[in-house]
């Protein structure tokens, strides 16, 4: 990992980009989220020197090599595990995960359930592009029934995973959506999820092109996006199509969704504290329904690493100097008081 000093002036996209060769399929969507990351950084201005990317296995894990900051390529799944405790030793550090949908949601599952329910103030950004690409093909735990691949060679007869209910289902106190392809949209997504202090959770779909190229078209191809994605933004209306004239509604008597003209009344207002609402829109499917993007659930509450050090400083604890060579030295026993 090559660190380049900061300098003076101010910082941008290329300058976050390490000289290491980029190494994924041609067309790969893990270089557009790539681009929107570097983009994200430049804007925030985040200083290379107290920045640091932590990935598991799999292609979205090659992350670290390609970004001009610390990194730490981890093993299967425990990325969250590994950036938990550097964000503990050091709470200055600003921290992303990056990892897949194999990565985070199989082996990986209950390393990403802590790391959600504890709140600790990092960016999860997870690539979902409903296949494991590294090992060539199996269907993963974000795969639709039916889907055949080399471990599914007559179709997955399993019920997939959502990547954001399962966040929700945590705990998670910041989800967002958002599209490989839709730079703009996924920059101003990663710049929420940085300022937001906690955990934040960030889907990505990703398109893989070799092993389940087109995958997310029935929403993300640029003839439909109109009609088959919705776009949220906090405090305004449910709206959506190319003329923006449908939207969303409670059916009455029933804590349930339905699509209506958007000049029907009580079209639903889009409120990022409401947790029953963000569970609604991440269950929408097409075609019944547009998929929703952007910001679904934010409601701040304490880092777990503030607390946790606030705890020890109340406690009386590390205000003497340790000395990690007198404590080696000091004999075969420690008593813990």
């Amino acid at each position: 990992m090559t660190v380049v000093t900061v300098t003076d002036r101010e910082l941008q996209p290329k300058d976050y980009a390490s000289d290491q060769e980029v190494r994924w399929c041609p067309g790969c969507g893990d270089y557009a989220i790539l681009k929107a990351v570097q983009k994200a950084l430049a804007d925030i201005g985040a200083p290379r020197e107290r920045t640091v990317f932590v990935s598991g296995i799999g292609c979205a894990a090659r992350f670290p090599y390609y970004i001009s900051t610390y990194g730490f390529h981890t093993i299967h799944g425990r990325a969250p595990t590994i950036a938990t405790g550097i964000k503990l030793a050091n709470p200055e550090l600003d921290v992303w995960v990056v990892t897949g949908d194999g990565d985070a949601l199989s082996i990986g599952g209950n390393h990403l359930l802590h790391v959600l329910r504890r709140n600790v103030d990092l960016q999860l950004v997870l690539f979902n592009n409903e296949i494991y690409g590294l090992t060539k093909g199996q269907y993963s735990p974000t795969s639709r029934r039916g889907t055949r691949s080399p471990s599914t060679p007559l179709g997955s007869v399993e019920n997939p995973v959502s990547a954001c209910q399962v966040a929700l289902g945590a705990g998670a106190r910041f989800v967002a959506r958002s599209v490989d392809t839709s730079m703009a949209h996924l920059v101003g997504v990663l710049e929420r999820a940085h300022a937001h202090r906690g955990a934040s959770f960030v889907e990505v779909f990703q398109n893989c092109v070799v092993f389940n190229d087109g995958v997310f078209d029935n929403f993300t191809a640029k003839e439909i996006a109109p009609e088959a994605q919705l776009p949220v933004e906090h405090g305004k209306p449910l709206l959506f199509g190319k003329s923006r004239d449908k939207g969303l509604r409670l059916v009455p008597g029933k804590l349930e969704l339905e699509v209506v003209p958007a000049t029907a009344p009580d079209i639903l207002v889009h409120d990022e504290r409401n947790r029953a609402l963000a569970q609604l829109l991440t269950g929408l499917e097409p075609p019944a329904f547009p998929v929703a993007l952007g910001v679904l659930y934010c409601d701040p509450a304490p880092a777990f690493e503030a607390e946790v050090h606030a705890q020890a400083r109340a406690a009386g604890l590390g205000t003497d100097p340790a000395s990690l060579d007198g404590l080696l030295r000091s004999g075969q026993t420690w008593t813990v008081a």
